[in-house]
């Protein structure tokens, strides 16, 4: 079993920056990909980024069209973290950001961060 846990949501102004962290624990040599999603209400939840081989070499990136060169995700392999830097927040990035970690054969939550921005 894996345990996601995620910090750093809040309220901040547009145009304003926030960073959110996500560790990972347990059984996490199984794990070879960690991102963030979010849903908005009323809506589906997607993919803001995503990190390859957390816990082994690696760490290409993926991110959403509508966050690139304005997110960066980031590892901190020997803490086992992943983080997310927001910058240039738009109210539409309003959403609860959900730690996602993977392996082959499971995926794993973590309870979510409220991330709102206000205009």
């Amino acid at each position: 079993q894996v345990q996601v846990v995620e910090s750093g949501g809040g309220l901040v102004q547009a145009g304003g920056s926030l960073r959110l962290s996500c560790t990972a624990s347990g059984s996490i040599s199984t794990i070879n990909r960690m991102g963030w999603y979010r849903q908005a209400p009323g809506k589906q939840r997607e993919l803001v980024a995503h990190i390859t081989s957390t816990v082994t070499s690696g760490g290409s990136t993926n991110y959403a069209e509508s966050v690139k060169g304005r997110f960066t995700i980031s590892r901190d392999s020997a803490k086992n973290t992943v983080y997310l830097q927001m910058n240039s927040l738009k109210p539409e990035d309003t959403a609860v950001y959900y730690c996602n970690a993977a392996s082959i054969l499971n995926t794993y939550w973590g309870q979510g961060t409220q991330v709102t921005v206000s205009s």
